[in-house]
């Protein structure tokens, strides 16, 4: 059974048409679609699940697997050519596609937007996947004290102003949106630190962008979120109450 879903927004047979192989769920997936929006690029969407969320029989694009290295959203075509991972296509949708930029044109500054892109990658994105990927309480508590204090480090960095660099957003709000978008998800989860104050401002702004208006989450998506990793939660739990062996602390990163 086929479950994919396109939606058309590119003029049909344009060689330069951008389309976006991805799905609501997949927090990677969420960073591109926020900056096709905020950028006002028109976009095609092919509805990949992600791999743990594809239901039997599903069967993805063949397009999609010869050029998806790991199988795995999001993937973008522009035109004949294909890019894979998030960050990596945030990039080259800079280099390639013309609408307002979100990536800086001075190297100083380009820089700070990439180390900024990092961090987030490399320190709140594990701990929040470590939330809802937990099975065990202490697991679940660990992954939640080190995303609060992840947090509190991105609140440091919001002290020059209301966005992460610069005078507006940019690429690292693409970056952290997935972040936000499931925030009240990860409470239902186990996330039980209190959000710095200045997160939740930064969060608010970045609600209210065009981005942000796109890939907010409904009240049935974040129900969808929990369900499903409470369902996970379940299955990985032994008939004794204890998690069942090789529990990962986090899922697998994907950028």
């Amino acid at each position: 059974m086929r479950a994919e879903r396109v939606t058309h927004r590119t003029p049909p047979g344009d060689s330069g048409a951008v389309t976006l192989f991805g799905h609501w769920l997949c927090p990677y997936s969420v960073r591109v679609s926020f900056a096709l929006a905020e950028r006002g690029i028109a976009h095609d969407v092919v509805d990949v699940p992600p791999t743990a969320a594809r239901p039997p029989g599903h069967v993805v694009p063949t397009e999609f697997v010869e050029h998806s290295p790991l199988g795995e959203i999001p993937m973008v075509r522009i035109g004949a050519e294909y890019r894979a991972d998030s960050l990596p296509i945030l990039d080259w949708l800079e280099d390639q596609v013309a609408g307002a930029p979100l990536r800086p044109s001075d190297p100083t500054e380009r820089q700070r937007v990439h180390d900024m892109t990092s961090w987030i990658d490399a320190n709140v994105f594990p701990p929040m996947i470590g939330v809802y990927y937990g099975t065990r309480p202490e697991r679940i508590a660990e992954a939640a004290a080190a995303l609060t204090a992840a947090l509190a480090g991105l609140g440091d960095r919001l002290v020059d102003g209301p966005w992460l660099v610069g005078p507006g957003p940019t690429l690292a709000e693409a970056t952290v949106v997935p972040v936000y978008v499931r925030l009240d998800g990860l409470v239902r989860l186990g996330f039980d630190g209190v959000v710095d104050p200045r997160v939740s401002a930064h969060a608010a702004r970045v609600a209210d962008l065009a981005g942000g208006r796109a890939v907010a989450w409904s009240t049935a998506q974040t129900d969808e979120f929990v369900g499903r990793f409470e369902a996970y939660r379940a299955h990985r739990r032994a008939p004794d109450g204890t998690s069942a062996e090789g529990e990962p602390t986090v899922a697998p990163v994907r950028r």
